[in-house]
């Protein structure tokens, strides 16, 4: 019997294409060791993307394709993940605790970008991320609802605030500071200072991801937080409907403009199934998230139905991902979710917290 090669093991796994990387693991660098002892290989692959309801899958996978190769009759597969931190825009100071930002944005209101934003956090906790929510909409908040929370956060030195925790997210709201039917009567500058202080004056906790929930539209305030907020990648909620995407299209020039990468675009109310008689109907159009992501050459992350019971318990203060984890639309969000991580972990990585810093004294 030939002795087998880690070259031929790895040139069998460079076949598989992994459905959220869209490329394979070996030119992705995640599979990084392989040994072979015998008749016995064993391959250990580092996902950068947070996906622990798929760790078992792809791991079935690889084994039955190492042991397809001739001369391996047993394969053991290890997979985990490494979450890394991704480089922001240029000159924009990075900040302590978080390794990445993903702004969520829509170009309008109404598209359920904040059910959207907290569901996705919510999914990428479940697949075994460290992950925080920045309420950004300061005039219309609504996480500290969707999140179930009440009550103020604490502040330990006077100067700082604790998240608050709800569901394994730590979260930060202007909507925590004040009541509920309060109205914020800022201009624009107040509202950007406020929200540099919500991000920067929380004492976030070794996260792998803060996801920020920006309020509709693509004016100042959006415009200064793309400017001096370090956002490692940007998602884009849409409908269908032409509106919709004609608006959306604006958030997705405003972060090419700023050198914000776009993750992809995520299609909300894409279909409705009657919960009567199971009938399916396009109501605000079909297929316009795909065509979007397809004319502005980024990746389309997925498509949410639009289910009552999605507006019900986001209402409710449990979204679906944590009401329903079992249900189909939960699953949704997952795969979004591993989608959306995946395409981050493919960008550059940020080096600059592996460095010390070199301080030049006179003494």
């Amino acid at each position: 019997m030939a002795d087998v090669s880690k070259d031929q093991i790895e040139a069998k796994l460079a076949t598989y294409i992994d459905p959220y990387l869209e490329k394979d693991l070996v030119s992705t660098k995640c599979v990084k060791e392989i040994s072979i002892d015998g008749d016995k290989a064993t391959v250990k692959v580092v996902l950068g993307f947070p996906a622990s309801g798929y760790h078992d899958d792809l791991a079935t996978k690889l084994q039955a394709l190492v042991e397809s190769v001739d001369g391996i009759n047993t394969a053991v597969v290890d997979v985990s993940t490494k979450i890394a931190a991704h480089s922001a825009q240029k000159g924009v100071k990075h900040i302590e605790g978080i390794r990445n930002i993903i702004a969520v944005a829509s170009g309008k209101g109404g598209v359920g970008k904040s059910t959207t934003a907290v569901n996705l956090a919510l999914a990428l906790s479940a697949e075994g991320a460290r992950v925080g929510i920045l309420d950004a909409d300061i005039y219309g908040p609504s996480q500290p609802r969707m999140l179930g929370v009440q009550g103020k956060p604490e502040s330990l030195d006077g100067k700082t605030l604790e998240p608050m925790n709800s569901y394994h997210l730590q979260a930060m709201s202007i909507g925590f500071l004040i009541d509920e039917e309060t109205p914020m009567i800022w201009r624009g500058p107040m509202v950007t200072q406020a929200l540099q202080q919500l991000l920067n004056d929380t004492n976030w906790k070794d996260l792998d991801y803060l996801i920020v929930d920006l309020p509709p539209g693509t004016g100042d305030i959006q415009l200064t937080l793309a400017q001096q907020v370090p956002v490692s990648g940007a998602v884009i909620i849409t409908t269908p409907q032409d509106i919709a995407l004609l608006d959306a299209r604006k958030g997705l020039k405003m972060f090419e403009k700023v050198e914000v990468p776009v993750l992809g675009v995520i299609e909300n109310m894409s279909t409705h199934i009657c919960s009567q008689c199971g009938h399916e109907e396009h109501i605000f159009g079909e297929g316009g998230g795909l065509r979007m992501s397809e004319q502005n050459d980024v990746d389309f992350l997925g498509a949410l139905p639009l289910d009552l019971r999605i507006r019900v318990e986001t209402d409710a203060g449990k979204p679906t991902v944590v009401a329903e984890p079992d249900s189909r639309i939960a699953q949704i969000y997952r795969e979004i979710a591993r989608r959306t991580a995946a395409k981050l972990s493919l960008k550059t990585k940020d080096y600059a917290a592996r460095f010390p810093q070199i301080v030049i004294s006179n003494d």
